[in-house]
């Protein structure tokens, strides 16, 4: 009954942010109409909080877990408020959303670290990919919402309604039952987050995990920039079709947590990553070669099921293998990493398709993602972490 909390809480908390940043989107972009502020807000939400992982991780490696998430809702719940009421000017707007994704990155990792308290090891794959599915489903219809709502609200409405969101999840959370915890290591808060860096480094097997993850983010992020350009431009569609390019990833994503649900503890987890970072990759690689709208869309579907088995792939094997002592500084570190390389894909993958085209710029990121799989696949094989999926709770 604990991990349904926890999905709940995490459900609605999501449907939240998606609406909250359609509010915001708009309120930025008709408060500056600058492009760059858009991208400032973006990167504020995403790049930044990637900066403070390492800290991020340790919070959850030192308090009790179901207290970090609780209390890493109010904090978003109180920002968001706070946004709501004072809709502040750019910067220091830019500063509470910064603010709020670190504790949102907080959560998240104590959120992982979480899982294996609440269900058992073999049902890991399957709490994983219910875990995904809801809020992955939450978050793509949370625009439509944000649509509607705007017929009878405004930006500050809609943000109240996040906030709202953020405090429900509180109490769902607040019903969890107690987590088993790790034992403290009794250094200072800057030292436990200098040893989850060391543990990763030292342990080749989550390095490699985590460097091939990042890699393949760096390359294949730019398809969210891309995309438009690849529907206007090279395949003349409409703006609503061009819109409906970006849900197939998210169509794509659902449909793989339903069916990793019931197969994915047929396959060894690092085997999983490596196939969902292969079809990923090869999803954005012929995207480029699309010759009409609803190819495109198909292929994103399929671009959609490999991130769901990634996701799926690395949770889940982390969750065993990580001793728990270091769990939460692991995932924080992990998906700190992850939006550091999204935004570097933003920027790099942005000057790219600058200088070429939507199609080249899809087709490299596919290709680089390829080769990173490839190169992964190795440093598993020679790791021995294929082979490795014995639970390790010290």
């Amino acid at each position: 009954m604990g991990f349904w909390w926890l999905w709940g809480a995490r459900g609605v908390s999501v449907l939240g942010d998606s609406l909250g940043l359609v509010a915001l989107l708009l309120y930025v972009q008709g408060a500056t109409g600058a492009a760059l502020a858009v991208g400032l807000l973006l990167l504020a939400g995403d790049f930044v909080p990637g900066l403070f992982g390492a800290l991020a991780g340790a919070v959850g490696d030192r308090f009790d877990l179901k207290r970090v998430m609780v209390g890493c809702d109010l904090v978003q719940g109180v920002l968001t408020v706070g946004m709501a009421v004072v809709l502040p000017p750019l910067p220091v707007l830019l500063v509470m959303v910064a603010v709020r994704s670190v504790a949102a990155t907080v959560f998240q990792a104590a959120s992982r670290n979480a899982m294996p308290g609440l269900v058992k090891d073999e049902q890991l794959e399957a709490a994983n990919s219910a875990l995904g599915a809801g809020t992955n489903g939450l978050e793509a219809v949370g625009p439509l919402i944000a649509a509607a709502l705007f017929l009878v609200t405004d930006v500050r409405g809609i943000l109240v309604i996040d906030a709202a969101t953020f405090f429900v999840s509180a109490v769902f959370l607040s019903r969890l039952p107690g987590i088993p915890r790790a034992e403290p290591s009794g250094h200072s808060f800057l030292r436990d987050a200098r040893d989850g860096l060391g543990y990763i480094w030292r342990a080749k097997a989550v390095r490699v995990i985590g460097i091939g993850f990042f890699a393949v983010v760096a390359f294949n992020g730019v398809d969210d920039v891309a995309m438009v350009f690849l529907a206007k431009d090279e395949l003349h569609g409409s703006d609503s079709a061009s819109a409906t390019l970006y849900a197939g990833v998210g169509i794509g994503l659902i449909v793989g947590f339903m069916i990793l649900g019931r197969y994915a503890g047929r396959f060894k987890m690092p085997t999983l990553m490596l196939i969902g970072f292969a079809v990923s990759s090869l999803g954005n690689l012929v995207t480029g070669l699309a010759w009409a709208i609803w190819a495109a869309l198909a292929l994103q579907v399929i671009r959609g099921l490999g991130i769901s088995g990634v996701d799926v792939g690395v949770n889940t094997h982390l969750q065993r293998v990580v001793p728990a002592r270091l769990r939460s500084r692991v995932f924080g570190n992990l998906y700190g990493a992850i939006g550091l390389a999204a935004g570097i894909s933003y920027v790099l993958g942005g000057l790219l398709l600058q200088q070429t085209d939507a199609r080249t710029t899809f087709i490299t990121a596919g290709a680089g993602g390829l080769l990173v799989t490839v190169v992964t696949a190795i440093g598993v094989r020679r790791s021995g972490d294929g082979e490795r999926e014995r639970p390790v709770r010290r």
